[in-house]
């Protein structure tokens, strides 16, 4: 069986490192995947992906994603795999349209990352979304909320998704060790107590609530965000205006996540909405406290589990994260909630389930 994945470009997000991820494991399993991005400039996660030798990957062009003459470089691929799998937009839609020019009878499939987006609020996106879809054989959703959410957008057939959670390797996480505080930057102390958000800088995260809570917790509390994108500069500006700038540590991109996540005493992810976070269920399964929004689709999965505040409060988010740093039986509890429940999500069950969608669709 031979499967093609596309999706915008190999940069950070949970998108990406779900392929980055999945392709290696999937071609362990009777199945020949392949990757294929509209954007092909060197990313960590592109690198990374390469240097595992575990497929082709295919770059499309070195500009931007949204050239509608991406429509005829997809269309060649199309003949070559009995499925594609496209993950984001504007992926989505170029190869829908490809697909109808090329008359080809190669299966689509699309996974849905998000609970929403901006051209659900624009009545000529959603009815263009309702054609686009339609030429997907399958529409993976990620968790019961984009599901919903996605259903409601575009009010079709049922039976067209199939809801497979993301997951992540339960075993890589298991065994990497954290890193000395130096080692995550060279003005961490041995007394820090280290916040760490991993996300991209853009809507819909939120790092400046982060940034706000440092003004009401301990001095030597310090916050490291991990990621770039277009809303870096302006966190930059937001944490000097707030007087903690010498508290945050901007460490752009990083492969050793986990490491990093290892090395802090509080996990954090502040959003206004998600998918399904993969970056939520590693800081879960990392062996640390977990506080997220209660953002959809960050709310049922930490529900229970790790700590919940409301968007964009920071003073909650501070009572909170100080309450786990003065109470070790409250800290060791949390964390042994978050870990089990960052069981449910591993990336084999996934796998697992997508192979099987694959092979149920090739055969109609």
């Amino acid at each position: 069986m031979k499967v093609l994945q596309i999706t915008n470009s190999l940069a950070t997000g949970g998108a990406e490192k779900l392929i980055l991820e999945t392709v290696p494991l999937c071609n362990q399993e009777s199945v020949k995947m392949d990757v294929a991005v509209l954007n092909g400039d060197e990313q960590p996660f592109l690198e990374a992906l390469r240097k595992s030798k575990s497929c082709n990957v295919f770059s499309l062009s070195k500009q931007s994603v949204y050239n509608p003459l991406l429509i005829f470089k997809i269309i060649p691929y199309l003949k070559k795999y009995e499925v594609v799998h496209v993950h984001l937009f504007p992926s989505l839609y170029w190869v829908a349209i490809a697909k109808w020019f090329s008359f080809s009878k190669t299966k689509l499939v699309y996974t849905e990352h998000s609970t929403s987006n901006n051209r659900r609020n624009n009545p000529l996106f959603k009815v263009f979304d309702k054609w686009v879809y339609a030429a997907y054989t399958k529409i993976i959703t990620i968790a019961p909320e984009v599901d919903e959410n996605l259903k409601r957008h575009l009010n079709c057939d049922g039976n067209k998704f199939e809801l497979i959670q993301n997951g992540i390797n339960l075993e890589t996480i298991k065994t990497e060790t954290p890193v000395p505080k130096s080692k995550i930057h060279p003005n961490l102390k041995e007394n820090n107590k280290i916040i760490i958000q991993v996300a991209s800088f853009r809507y819909p995260k939120d790092q400046k609530t982060v940034i706000s809570a440092l003004k009401e917790l301990p001095e030597n509390v310090v916050l490291v965000l991990v990621g770039d994108g277009p809303l870096k500069i302006e966190c930059e500006t937001f944490a000097k205006a707030m007087q903690v700038e010498h508290r945050v540590y901007f460490l752009g991109i990083r492969m050793d996540v986990i490491k990093l996540l290892k090395s802090s005493d509080v996990i954090v992810l502040s959003s206004h909405h998600e998918g399904l976070s993969l970056a939520s269920i590693e800081g879960m399964a990392s062996g640390k406290p977990f506080l997220a929004s209660n953002a959809p689709g960050l709310g049922d999965i930490v529900k229970n589990a790790g700590i919940l505040f409301p968007i964009g409060d920071a003073i909650t988010l501070a009572t909170q994260i100080n309450k786990l740093l003065q109470d070790t039986t409250h800290y060791n509890d949390i964390v042994t909630r978050c870990m089990e429940r960052a069981q449910q999500y591993s990336i084999n069950h996934t796998i697992t389930k997508e192979i099987e969608l694959y092979k149920s669709i090739i055969k109609t």
